[in-house]
């Protein structure tokens, strides 16, 4: 996949877009065909454990992508780009969307609208680097916009909110996700759009959909938005697995002969000799 690749996607069939943090996570996203696979800054609260996704900063973004684009053969890999790399300090925001694309080899970087959001996402793109926007419930700037909630639901909201979509595909950037919109918003949106739209309670009439993968393998249990559905509830199956394991080496059944390696009796007698 390449960014030429998802444009053409576009009404043609539906985008599949999930995150990973790591190489084996990754692997597998990849191996199911996966188009897009999106390193989040949901790193922070999935992965790390930490209350809020402008905690985590570029050593921790560079270091995951860096695993994710080592396992990855075919799927487009997106780089959220932190908080503090962009907000913060916009003067430094080239510099380190440089460094997703040159150190840590994504294709990609994904920027969430803020209020200098126009200029920044110019600065990138003129420089030769894909982006891809992001709308709605923006986690970085959400004490913001009225804490974790649904965006466009009245008139107003959701016409900022379809200017903020156009202003982003005029400066050039080549997919844009909108998160926690009412569908018809959503719908809205993509139809006004030449580029693709992913959704993450965004509704079916999205371009295509995002979830994050720790929430839909049940691998995180602090809370679960409404839009998550779970593929899998992994989190007994691993904690079945460890008890198993504690209990198996609490009554010396593990390691058994199988998981062991041997020497010569005539070696051992030599070492029993000397």
């Amino acid at each position: 996949m390449d960014i030429k690749s998802i444009l053409e996607l576009k009404n043609k069939r539906k985008i599949t877009m999930l995150t990973a943090y790591d190489y084996p996570i990754a692997n597998l996203v990849d191996q199911a065909g996966i188009d897009i696979i999106l390193v989040g800054d949901s790193l922070a609260n999935v992965v790390l454990g930490l209350e809020s996704t402008t905690q985590v900063g570029m050593p921790e973004m560079l270091h995951h992508t860096k695993a994710v684009t080592r396992a990855v053969k075919n799927a487009l890999v997106v780089a959220d780009m932190p908080f503090n790399s962009y907000q913060i300090n916009p003067q430094d925001a080239l510099k380190n969307a440089q460094r997703f694309i040159e150190e840590a080899q994504a294709q990609a970087v994904k920027l969430e609208w803020f209020p200098g959001c126009i200029a920044v996402t110019e600065q990138i793109i003129k420089s030769g680097i894909a982006v891809m926007g992001h709308i709605g419930l923006t986690p970085q700037t959400a004490d913001k916009i009225g804490g974790f909630k649904v965006q466009g639901k009245d008139a107003q909201s959701a016409k900022n909110l379809i200017g903020q979509a156009k202003a982003l595909e005029k400066l050039g950037c080549f997919a844009l996700v909108l998160e926690c919109l009412p569908d018809k918003i959503s719908e809205l949106i993509t139809a006004q759009l030449k580029i693709p739209t992913i959704g993450i309670g965004a509704g079916i009439h999205c371009d295509g959909q995002v979830l994050v993968i720790n929430d839909m393998l049940g691998l995180f249990d602090r809370y679960t938005p409404k839009f998550v559905k779970k593929y899998a509830n992994l989190s007994p199956i691993i904690l079945e697995a460890v008890n198993d394991f504690k209990n198996e080496v609490l009554k010396e059944k593990f390691p058994a002969p199988e998981h062991s390696f041997t020497i010569k009796e005539e070696e051992f007698k030599k070492i029993d000799e000397r």
